[in-house]
């Protein structure tokens, strides 16, 4: 199986040859759709509305945040669907998952990607399951 990563959107992409997912609810501002070199968006992954103003990116507020958003994931009907593809692309690629976050350590890509690789750590890859 192959990486799984992080990358901020606004700096110049470190890896174009992996599955490049945006992981924002929203565009991130002042980016076009091709310098974003993405190969997917998946707004419906990121934290609610309602769950990323409260956030407001607060590092203080990072415990609760990470422990409501978890909650979220858990509940997402577009879950399985989004761990499926992160499979069947990890099983040739590496995945890039992207943020707009200035923080690069307290936002929503950094509890998404712990939650990915322990979800990720209990799948046999998708690819091997066709076999």
């Amino acid at each position: 199986m192959m990486a799984l990563k992080l990358e901020r959107i606004y700096t110049k992409p470190a890896d174009l040859s992996g599955y490049r997912v945006l992981v924002d609810r929203l565009w991130p501002r002042g980016i076009s759709k091709v310098n974003a070199h993405l190969n997917h968006w998946d707004k419906e992954i990121g934290p609610s509305t309602d769950l990323r103003k409260w956030f407001n990116h607060d590092p203080e507020k990072f415990p609760e945040f990470k422990t409501r958003y978890l909650a979220e994931l858990k509940a997402n009907p577009a879950l399985p669907a989004f761990l499926q593809q992160l499979t069947d692309q990890l099983a040739t690629q590496d995945v890039i998952l992207l943020y707009g976050a200035k923080d690069q350590t307290h936002n929503q890509a950094v509890v998404l990607k712990a939650f990915l690789q322990a979800q990720l750590a209990g799948q046999v890859p998708a690819a091997r399951l066709r076999d």
